[in-house]
């Protein structure tokens, strides 16, 4: 899981003038066109994970490396903007199989530098601090230079915000940057609306303690206490036994986990690694034997791709949450 360590911009993209130049003057149409971008919320500037950037005008041709950021650009509806995807966790969300199918998909996990460049993109919108690994040649700085602005999701540098205000954050942002700040602040409202009805639901019910396993044989790779994952676990009505770990992703001792005893282990599923080899070895550990979770085989199931800082979270606290309280949930 070491992914998760933590396109030339335009300085303005010329509006087409072919409708307009046999009866507008030159100068008239740079008017025109300055005042458009201005009243379309142009230029944007942006602090993203330390990097400032002032968009003039929208990107027009993106790259997108991590499956969460995909999904988002898929839903804020900027699949045009899309000249090349790479790096699933698992699948896409049914609702965006269409739009992503018509991506060209330019590395199965992460591109070259030579691969990005071939793509031709002016923005690269990468989901974890890997995705712009500079000694891979990806860094943000090599890609600056080569004209690319960037974008990293503000999980792999956030710290101490509450995530899904940092989530919120993250949609309005992007939607500022592709002039789609409507769409984004749509989002929003009802992923709003969708966290308080779930959080109705919980309203008198205890909290169960839950352990994340992410992977791991020597160790157990976990979520901590700074990522959307923990805030994830809190909302669906748990406690998460590894909040103290101060970053979203984290190894964990096998002992630990046996001290802190977890009424439910939480599993995420993706890579190679099913769900039932996951759960073959806990059940096999006589190290773990006295476990609750595991005495009592109480494990909730989550695809890697609901438990990162993406659009599927306000949905995945709803789901998670019918598999901490079975039957106590329903509507």
């Amino acid at each position: 899981m070491s992914r998760r360590t933590p396109a030339l911009i335009a300085a303005a993209v010329l509006l087409p003038l072919a409708l307009t130049a046999c009866s507008t003057p030159d100068g008239d149409a740079a008017t025109g066109e300055k005042a458009a971008a201005k009243s379309d919320g142009f230029p944007y500037t942006v602090k993203n994970c330390g990097v400032t950037t002032t968009f003039q005008a929208p990107p027009k041709r993106v790259v997108t490396m991590n499956q969460h950021v995909t999904e988002i650009m898929l839903e804020l509806g900027l699949k045009k903007s899309l000249v090349g995807t790479a790096y699933l966790d698992d699948q896409v969300l049914p609702k965006y199989a269409a739009d992503y199918a018509s991506v060209p998909v330019i590395a199965k996990e992460y591109p070259s530098y030579e691969q990005v460049l071939a793509a031709d993109p002016d923005f690269v919108y990468g989901g974890y601090s890997s995705a712009f690994t500079a000694g891979d040649g990806r860094g943000r700085e090599a890609l600056k230079k080569s004209g690319i602005e960037t974008r990293l999701n503000t999980e792999s540098c956030t710290r101490g915000d509450q995530p899904m205000d940092t989530l919120y954050e993250e949609i309005r942002e992007v939607g500022r940057t592709f002039g789609v700040a409507d769409r984004a602040e749509a989002w929003i409202k009802q992923a709003k609306a969708d966290n308080a009805a779930t959080a109705k639901k919980l309203a008198d019910l205890k909290p169960v303690s839950v352990f994340v396993y992410d992977s791991g044989d020597k160790t157990a790779f976990t979520a901590g206490g700074e990522g959307i994952g923990n805030e994830l676990i809190e909302r669906a009505g748990g406690t998460n036994v590894f909040a103290d770990l101060d970053k979203p992703f984290g190894d964990a001792s096998w002992e630990n986990v046996v001290d802190r005893r977890p009424e439910v282990i939480v599993i995420y599923d993706y890579g190679a690694t099913t769900v039932e080899q996951k759960k073959k070895r806990l059940l096999t550990d006589p190290a773990l034997a006295d476990v609750p979770a595991v005495k009592n085989k109480r494990f909730a199931v989550m695809p890697l791709s609901d438990a990162v800082l993406g659009v599927r979270v306000p949905a995945a606290v709803d789901k998670l949450a019918a598999q901490l309280h079975p039957g106590a949930t329903t509507p």
